[in-house]
């Protein structure tokens, strides 16, 4: 009875609401981008309860983690296009920053390491676990599984890093969101999409970009 009210249209409903509007809404409202990786942590804990006691496959984890996905044939050109957005984020910064642009390499050098390994794990792969492979269950009874639902994945990820504030943070993230959405829809594999988020958010970081995906961006006034 409790699993079928959680899987009601009603309570998707305001679950959608509260969680993909109203917190994202709330933390931008009042500047608590410094908490940021508590509502996101928070966040997946509450997807993952849902997820586990809601819409669990029958293949379990392994059916969610996909890892067959991650192989020759999907990773070349999802390597590929990196490739080309790393660069596209180069040129970006050079002329939109340039005094930001490979401000870690120069400055912070031994946070590299670190870097490289706790983005995937601590931010991309939380956020890979909402926006692809909770979003895309849950709320396939509202989006489909094909544009729509790319399409509102992508835009409530990028709404999600309005607490930025700052343009480029949700402008970028419209654009990743709408790279790992697409390529979530295509494998439904959580390994992938989270490798390929990993990717692109440390190149983000090393070249100077990381600085508006973090709240140190964030004008408190």
């Amino acid at each position: 009875m409790i699993k079928a009210a959680l899987n009601s249209k009603q309570f998707l409903i305001l679950e959608f609401i509260l969680l993909c509007i109203a917190v994202p809404g709330y933390i931008i409202w009042t500047l608590s981008a410094a908490y940021m990786f508590g509502f996101l942590w928070g966040a997946a804990l509450y997807c993952f309860v849902i997820y586990r006691y809601c819409m669990f496959p029958k293949g379990g984890w392994k059916e969610i983690w996909n890892w067959s996905a991650v192989n020759k044939e999907t990773m070349k050109p999802l390597l590929m296009k990196w490739v080309l957005a790393s660069l596209g984020m180069i040129v970006f910064i050079y002329f939109y920053d340039p005094d930001r642009m490979f401000y870690i390499v120069y400055n912070r050098p031994e946070m590299i390491p670190f870097l490289l390994v706790a983005y995937p794990l601590i931010s991309a792969l939380p956020q890979e676990f909402i926006f692809c492979s909770f979003f895309f269950n849950r709320y396939e009874k509202f989006f489909g599984r094909a544009a729509k639902m790319i399409w509102a994945s992508a835009i409530i990820f990028a709404y999600a890093h309005i607490l930025y504030i700052n343009p480029v943070a949700p402008t970028l993230s419209l654009v990743g969101g709408l790279i790992f959405a697409h390529n979530y829809a295509k494998h439904r594999s959580l390994a992938l999409v989270s490798i390929e988020h990993g990717l692109y958010g440390n190149v983000l970081f090393i070249i100077g970009l990381g600085w508006y995906f973090y709240s140190g961006s964030v004008a408190t006034g």
